[in-house]
């Protein structure tokens, strides 16, 4: 009985309850919502977007900042991150298909904390509901235990969360900004943060914030910046283009005279495909196999004897298709075997030199290509071309052309020897519909120019189509303008139109090159 006192005033002691019994509050209560999550502006002026593909499947639990999808624009592929801790409950958007910018890509739930019955209760002083976790049995009568207060850190939000509040420091993962000017700003070792709101709309830090930044200069407002983008640019002239520079220059010391005419393509234009379906094996691209001369595989020609094996062309100077220009080529190769004149130069006369100017008459027809490329203007050299077979032609200026293509340029000293050639040929109607031209003439250039033009069909009624009395009231025929420039001081006026007329006595008859043949 002793006993039984004390141990029933500490049994039923508030303090005991108090200090022995560890409660929880259930202070924030969670609900779940859904939300939709909209594609956002990218910027750029991008307005849609495709969805390459989901980095999530529907009902996947994804946190903040995980890899949601990966969209493609006409200009950047961008990955989009989750803004939200949730459940993936449906892809609104599939997999290649296109969404807008504002569009909802999908669905995602959400846990909420409901603070409304926490302030509820902390307002009126009424008590929470106290739930009992675990009991004590070390009993210490009017010791209390202090529960400590929890210790709240607060997430970092996505920046496309609603909820989330910039605060007045940004960083990197912040900084609205499309991968162009991140990927700009890296380059340039620029810390975005620090730039940080850009000049773009909403805060996005735009390419001429990190210009500004490395440059020191602070950005105008918009209308001033305008204004800066259409301010004059001083750039240096390139190599080449300084060299086309001089040449011009210099060009202004030779008096010059022009000639324009058309030539009729029409007959030859009745031969191409001919020409086209019969083109050697060994001018066809690799893979092809098709043989031109018809023979049957059945029969071995070279049975008897071997036969010369052709010579070997480059796979830059194959070609499927033949065009006007190496036929022109070639009959003006052959009209300049007939005029001596026209396969002349001047002749480099020494500086303690004070005889009279000479010409050197070449032996063979030398022919320059003016040939625009990415970067400038260069002028190859077709040495002897009146040798060349139609075919090898094709396949040198292709080859011509593709070496000039290259970035840098791959023509070589051997491809534009220092002499050049006494005519060049520039294939203005390549670029254009332009019906004329009025080429220049430079020193070491030759004796004369010509612009080819483009070749169109046109109604002819000369006197040669025109004969009402006879029925003929024109025909439709293909032209194809040519304009000269020749060095008045080597050639005549009336020398030019005479050598034009040769050619076109070769091209308007191109059945003359059966006995032409090499």
């Amino acid at each position: 009985m002793v006993l039984a006192r004390p141990l029933q005033r500490t049994l039923f002691r508030t303090s005991f309850l108090r200090s022995h019994f560890h409660v929880s509050h259930c202070l924030l209560a969670a609900r779940k919502s859904l939300r939709t999550f909209n594609l956002a502006d990218i910027g750029e002026g991008i307005t849609e977007c495709e969805i390459i593909r989901w980095a999530v499947k529907e009902q996947s639990a994804v946190q903040s900042f995980d890899p949601l999808c990966e969209v493609q624009s006409d200009k950047a592929s961008v990955e989009i991150t989750s803004p939200y801790d949730g459940v993936i409950k449906q892809f609104l958007v599939g997999e290649g298909e296109v969404a807008k910018v504002g569009q909802g890509l999908c669905v995602i739930e959400v846990e909420e904390d409901d603070t409304t019955r926490v302030e509820s209760t902390e307002t009126t002083g009424q008590s929470p509901v106290q739930k009992p976790v675990q009991v004590t049995h070390e009993v210490a009568e009017d010791t209390p235990t202090e529960v400590p207060p929890s210790v709240h850190v607060p997430l970092r939000k996505h920046p496309l969360d609603p909820t989330n509040v910039p605060s007045g420091t940004a960083t990197i993962d912040h900084v609205l900004a499309t991968p162009s000017v991140r990927h700009f700003a890296r380059q340039h070792g620029v810390d975005l943060a620090a730039i940080a709101p850009g000049s773009g709309r909403d805060g996005r830090v735009e390419k001429r914030d990190v210009e500004a930044l490395i440059s020191n200069v602070s950005v105008p407002e918009e209308a001033e910046t305008t204004s800066r983008q259409q301010e004059d640019v001083v750039v240096d002239l390139g190599r080449t283009r300084y060299g086309m520079w001089k040449a011009m220059v210099q060009s202004l010391e030779i008096p010059r005279f022009g000639y324009s005419t058309s030539l009729d393509l029409t007959r030859f234009h009745g031969l191409l495909p001919t020409l086209n379906a019969h083109i050697p094996t060994h001018y066809l691209p690799s893979p092809s196999t098709t043989s031109s001369s018809g023979i049957s595989h059945m029969v071995n020609p070279s049975a008897l004897y071997p036969i010369s094996q052709p010579p070997s062309v480059p796979e830059s100077g194959r070609f499927t298709k033949m065009t006007y220009l190496p036929f022109l080529l070639k009959t003006l190769a052959i009209s300049m075997m007939e005029w001596p004149l026209f396969r002349a130069s001047i002749t480099p006369v020494p500086v303690q030199d004070t005889g009279k100017p000479t010409l050197t008459i070449r032996p063979t027809a030398d022919l320059t290509l003016a040939l625009s490329t990415p970067t400038g203007l260069y002028t190859p050299t077709i040495s002897s071309a009146q040798s060349f077979s139609l075919h090898g032609l094709a396949s040198r200026v292709t080859h011509l052309a593709y070496l000039g293509r290259q970035v840098p340029c791959g023509l070589t000293v051997k491809d534009m020897p220092r002499r050049g050639g006494t005519i060049s040929v520039s294939n203005v109607g390549a670029i254009g519909k332009g019906e004329g031209a009025s080429p220049v003439l430079v020193p070491g250039g030759g004796v004369a120019i010509v612009a080819i033009g483009k070749a169109k069909w046109v109604w002819d009624v000369s006197d040669e189509f025109y004969r009402p009395n006879d029925g003929m009231k024109g025909e439709r025929r293909l032209k194809i303008d040519v304009s000269w420039s020749v060095d008045h001081r080597v050639v005549e006026g009336a020398e030019l139109a005479a050598f034009v007329e040769t050619w076109r006595g070769w091209v308007e008859n191109p059945e003359r090159l059966i006995a032409e043949a090499t």
